[in-house]
């Protein structure tokens, strides 16, 4: 394949305690239909997760994003929502949910590899700045 296709890609929040509403981004969601491509990515920053909230429990949140990526994959325990097309994972992964893990707005742009996009998105929305 040749060129660059449409894709679309939402940020995956946790939001430790959801009456206060504060957030940081923990993961990537990619969704190509042209390229049959639907991938994650993650990263739990639990130094910023302690800094919201101290009596956060990692390793639930971390199960959190983990099935959320085990959707993306069709992973065995995915569940039924792991068994649908692609789309429709994508579609029911970034409805919007008032949980400790909570997708972004949908964003589309061009790309001509879906899993370097979503390796790019990762560096860029939710890894730490390097100074």
């Amino acid at each position: 394949m040749t060129g660059r296709d449409t894709f679309e890609y939402a940020v995956l929040r946790v939001v430790p305690r959801v009456e206060r509403g504060e957030s940081f981004n923990a993961g990537v969601l990619v969704y190509c239909r042209q390229r049959d491509y639907l991938g994650s990515r993650l990263h739990l920053d639990v130094d910023r997760l302690r800094a919201l909230d101290p009596t956060a429990d990692p390793v639930a949140i971390t199960a959190a994003l983990q099935a959320a990526a085990d959707v993306c994959s069709a992973a065995v325990g995915a569940g039924a929502a792991g068994r649908e097309a692609l789309g429709s994972r994508f579609r029911w992964l970034t409805a919007p949910r008032s949980t400790v893990v909570q997708p972004s707005a949908v964003h589309t742009g061009l790309t001509a590899d879906p899993d370097a996009e979503a390796d790019r998105l990762l560096r860029l929305l939710v890894l730490p700045v390097e100074v």
